[in-house]
């Protein structure tokens, strides 16, 4: 049974950081690409990062470009996300998803098959 739990969101500071965490079950990060989205309030999901099922390979929004990284522990079946310099426009729902291989681009919501249940990053003074 394939499983998601995204954890690690908060409450934080502007310029402040936080790291989250997706935990998978049910197949092997090693065959699947993996994403984070997030969805802010009113509008639809935003992927903000990418990593390769090689794990060498990563893509970022411009958003996301030079401010977070994601990274992944294949021996503890986990997907990273660190949040650095946070803004208060990065307050959202952050999700992990799995990739759906040769199903589009990973930008696209629709290419990806299972996700977690969300983690709420809040960014205010």
């Amino acid at each position: 049974q394939v499983q998601l739990v995204e954890s690690g969101g908060g409450t934080v500071l502007p310029g402040g950081s936080l790291r989250l965490s997706c935990r998978i079950s049910g197949f092997t990060l090693t065959d699947y690409g993996m994403t984070w989205f997030r969805q802010r309030p009113g509008e639809g999901r935003e992927a903000m990062a990418f990593i390769g099922k090689d794990g060498r390979d990563t893509f970022y929004s411009a958003a996301a470009q030079g401010r977070w990284t994601i990274s992944r522990d294949t021996a503890k079946n986990m997907v990273f996300l660190q949040l650095n310099s946070l803004k208060s426009d990065d307050t959202a729902v952050y999700f992990c998803a799995r990739r759906t291989p040769g199903a589009g681009p990973y930008s696209e919501p629709m290419a990806h098959d299972y996700w977690g249940q969300g983690s709420q990053v809040t960014v205010s003074s």
